[in-house]
């Protein structure tokens, strides 16, 4: 079994996932994924479409908060180098925690892992220069025309990135997403 620890977190269906890492005197041997134990502990069929990366070559690149819908998509999201903190967004309406997040800290030295389902929205800010961030998407591939997304300095989201608001490198295009409070429930879960 790849994984150490396969946690669940405040936020159903969203666990925080710890892989096992072997040393020796060459450095360090980290399976990252086994597809039917990686179900087995998020408790779900897994459809495994895309493998993506992202690089960033500053920190205080804030990237999200995003989802889509249709063609929603589960993220198992990991730091190949430098460290982010990483963020996932209850979207379902009749949730207990709908509207609640979860930060965690990803890094190439802790390896940890985050798995998020569909109808979680999800971003993160790089805490580092040169951070390398790897998402293995389920579902639904990328399609810009369903994309959407909620403003990152939504105030209702509580999220303490880290960084102060000056130093983070944020597009316009994630400035103009609504706060969650504004967004339709058409477009909610």
């Amino acid at each position: 079994m790849p994984y150490q620890q396969i946690t669940p977190t405040k936020l159903k269906g969203v666990y925080l996932i710890e892989p096992k890492y072997f040393m020796d005197s060459r450095g360090w041997y980290c399976p990252q994924m086994e597809i039917s134990e990686l179900e087995k502990g998020v408790g779900m069929k897994l459809n495994i479409l895309q493998e993506s990366e992202s690089f960033n070559s500053q920190r205080g690149v804030l990237r999200g908060i995003h989802y889509q819908k249709p063609n929603t998509q589960g993220k198992l999201v990991r730091v190949i180098s430098g460290k982010v903190l990483d963020v996932a967004v209850d979207l379902f309406k009749d949730s207990p925690t709908f509207g609640q997040s979860v930060t965690y800290e990803l890094s190439s030295e802790n390896h940890l892992q985050l798995w998020i389902p569909p109808g979680f929205a999800h971003g993160f800010v790089t805490l580092e220069n040169n951070t390398h961030f790897n998402y293995i998407v389920t579902d639904g591939i990328y399609d810009k025309s369903t994309e959407k997304g909620i403003n990152p300095l939504d105030p209702d989201l509580e999220i303490d990135w880290k960084i102060a608001k000056e130093d983070m490198i944020i597009l316009p295009r994630d400035l103009s997403f609504p706060c969650l409070k504004d967004i339709s429930d058409l477009d909610l879960f």
